[in-house]
């Protein structure tokens, strides 16, 4: 088992590519906790089938983009198992990615740029700050932090959705750079749109069809699909990588 006995916590893992990520990771031995805003009993659900496969994992309420909020959720976790290995920085505000009806520039305030990087990049700098102390004292410990493919190539114009993952993606290089010395490897990955999921499903039918066709495998990105890299990234397969973005969308970005 890649990931046996590693305590990993995933947050925004009550659905879509969050929960993807938990199963996989407690496939692979880990004891994962999951991580949910409001809908206990979709992480409740997750928790049930992890622990019906012989894997194990709870739940825990947390508004990550509060700083108390988690810092409550550490100390249980840190009473409960002693320390922590992987965070997967996957939470985000809510969005929806309608093409046909999103902001246009022009009709864009702050607050909708605000919303956005609070609900990715304050989240994790408070997930972060408050576990970094026991990441250190582990000397080999994860953080993966999960943007977006349109930070390289923004397709669709998601202003305010794209500033924040873009936040992301910078804030992984400069905490690579600086946790390295203490055996932390942090890296990101960008899926593509990833179907299905409740923030894509918005996005009609037709978009959906002209993003296929110009992805040279041929179709969109599953949560499974980012899961996967997710546990690469987690154990000791990526030993020795850190500050870099794993694309995966099909080849819809290539650099």
């Amino acid at each position: 088992m890649l990931l046996k006995n590693k305590i990993a916590l995933v947050t925004g893992s009550s659905r879509g590519i969050g929960a993807a990520i938990a199963k996989e990771y407690a496939k692979h031995g880990a004891f994962v906790i999951i991580n949910y805003l409001k809908n206990g009993t979709k992480a409740d659900a997750v928790v049930e089938e992890i622990t019906a496969n012989g894997g194990q994992a709870i739940s825990m309420p947390c508004d990550v983009r509060d700083e108390k909020q988690v810092g409550q959720m550490l100390n249980d976790i840190f009473e409960n198992f002693g320390t922590i290995d992987i965070i997967v920085n996957n939470a985000l505000s809510q969005y929806r990615f309608d093409p046909k009806n999103r902001k246009m520039l022009n009709k864009l305030q702050w607050r909708d740029y605000q919303d956005q990087i609070d609900g990715s990049l304050k989240a994790i700098l408070n997930v972060t700050q408050g576990a970094l102390a026991k990441l250190k004292t582990n000397n080999n410990s994860r953080i993966i932090n999960i943007t977006s493919n349109l930070v390289k190539s923004p397709a669709i114009p998601y202003h305010d959705y794209i500033v924040g993952k873009s936040a992301v993606l910078g804030l992984t290089r400069t905490m690579a750079s600086e946790l390295g010395a203490f055996g932390i490897q942090v890296n990101a990955i960008a899926p593509g749109l990833t179907y299905p999921t409740d923030s894509s499903k918005y996005t009609h039918r037709d978009i959906r069809e002209e993003l296929i066709a110009r992805t040279p495998t041929k179709r969109l990105t599953t949560p499974e699909d980012v899961a996967g890299s997710a546990i690469f990234l987690a154990s000791n397969l990526s030993n020795n990588m850190t500050g870099q973005c794993l694309f995966v969308d099909g080849g819809l970005t290539m650099i």
